[in-house]
């Protein structure tokens, strides 16, 4: 699928091809719009962030990162994000989708006595590069020299590098946002609209693959639907990734022979991440009426 951007040296509109090579797209830095991070500050921050999400937050070492989300009461997902310890006091949430604000406000109403401070970093920017960080490896964070955070957010295959830095100092692009959108997608991040919020378990987006949640910590919303889906093997329906003949949209439906086979959950330009039955052949699958290809999903994200 062909998409256009402005070239900055000559104001002209060049077309350049998403799906078919996302490194060639942009070299160095980009902004990212979308993301927003969320702070978590005070001697309680730790076990407050226990408490709410799904990941094991005391075992993650200070100057490290891991993939959590947080649940309903009914284990269904509300946002998806990395977590990283900054040290002992200090928990931020890089939140792919935004929402930061509203998610804020909802996990105060869970402080109750507890010594921590829940409030938007609104002075941080996320920026990306198609390139392995300079000093980042795994789920270590390093620390730059002006401030800035950088985290391993790739693997050999693709590698990627995510930053937090003070805002404007990197040029945003549309297309560059929807490389790394589909470079999620790839990696079988779910990118959750509003609209797919709180529809779906843990178990069904595969976070498995992004070892974003915990079955072996105490208790958090929704941590018994979690627990006994994973040990019943309860769980009917898997996260797949889709290239779709036309761009889709989330909550669309993925059907074969016209019959409704699932649910488009992720779209970015034509790939999308779908749940599907386990049990599926994969053949014949349609989008809006027109074909739709599985692809292999890339491993290696998990943290």
């Amino acid at each position: 699928m062909a998409y256009h951007v402005r070239s900055r040296n000559a104001q002209i509109l060049v077309p350049v091809h998403v799906s078919d090579n996302l490194t060639p797209l942009f070299k160095g830095l980009r902004a990212l719009q979308r993301p927003q991070v969320l702070t978590l500050s005070g001697p309680d921050a730790v076990a407050f962030a226990q408490a709410q999400f799904a990941n094991d937050v005391p075992s993650l070492a200070d100057g490290h990162w891991q993939w959590s989300a947080w649940l309903t009461a009914k284990g269904r997902v509300l946002s998806v994000f990395q977590l990283l310890r900054v040290d002992p006091q200090t928990l931020l949430l890089v939140c792919h989708d935004g929402g930061v604000e509203a998610m804020a406000e909802q996990l105060r109403r869970f402080v109750f006595r507890r010594k921590v401070v829940i409030a938007p970093a609104a002075d941080l920017e996320v920026q990306a590069a198609f390139a392995a960080p300079d000093r980042a490896r795994g789920a270590a964070l390093a620390r730059l020299e002006d401030g800035t955070l950088e985290l391993d957010a790739g693997t050999p295959a693709l590698p990627r590098t995510l930053r937090l830095a003070v805002a404007g100092t990197v040029p945003h692009e549309d297309a560059a946002e929807l490389a790394w959108r589909q470079s999620d997608l790839r990696y079988g991040l779910p990118r959750l609209e509003d609209s797919q919020r709180e529809h779906w378990t843990p178990q069904q987006l595969g976070l498995d693959r992004l070892s974003a949640y915990s079955v072996k910590k105490g208790c958090y919303p929704g941590q018994e639907i979690v627990a006994r889906t994973h040990f019943l093997g309860k769980a009917k329906r898997s996260l797949v990734l889709l290239r779709t003949a036309a761009p889709g949209s989330p909550g669309e439906a993925v059907t074969a022979s016209g019959s409704s086979l699932g649910t488009l959950v992720s779209c970015a330009g034509d790939l999308a991440l779908a749940v599907l039955p386990l049990d599926r052949d994969g053949t014949g699958l349609e989008v809006a009426g027109a074909p739709a290809g599985l692809e292999p999903l890339l491993d290696g994200l998990a943290r």
